[in-house]
């Protein structure tokens, strides 16, 4: 399995009905479990952004399709890239000298 970074932010939608927000990340999580991803964490934040995901997906069109039916129900923003341990990067990194 991937692992995925989300970075959230409220829509205008979503600061309208903040009160639903946790009940709303429980709803993505099922529906993110029915695609394939397991929604490891989710934080709330303060800052740069509202939010943070940690996901787990079979690969990145899996986690994608999770992300747009996060954003297309109209609530958060996100900006979401690929997270590697350090196992994982290791093995990259073996790579760079034509290992």
């Amino acid at each position: 399995m991937a692992t995925f970074i989300t970075n959230i932010k409220f829509s205008q939608q979503g600061i309208k009905d903040i009160d639903h927000t946790t009940k709303r990340a429980a709803i993505f999580k099922a529906e993110a479990k029915k695609l394939g991803v397991k929604v490891k964490d989710i934080y709330w934040t303060l800052g740069d952004h509202d939010g943070l995901l940690i996901l787990d997906a079979p690969d990145d069109e899996t986690a994608t399709a999770a992300i747009l039916h996060l954003g297309a129900m109209g609530n958060v923003h996100t900006t979401t890239c690929r997270a590697f341990t350090a196992a994982e990067m290791d093995k990259i990194v073996s790579k760079v000298h034509g290992g």
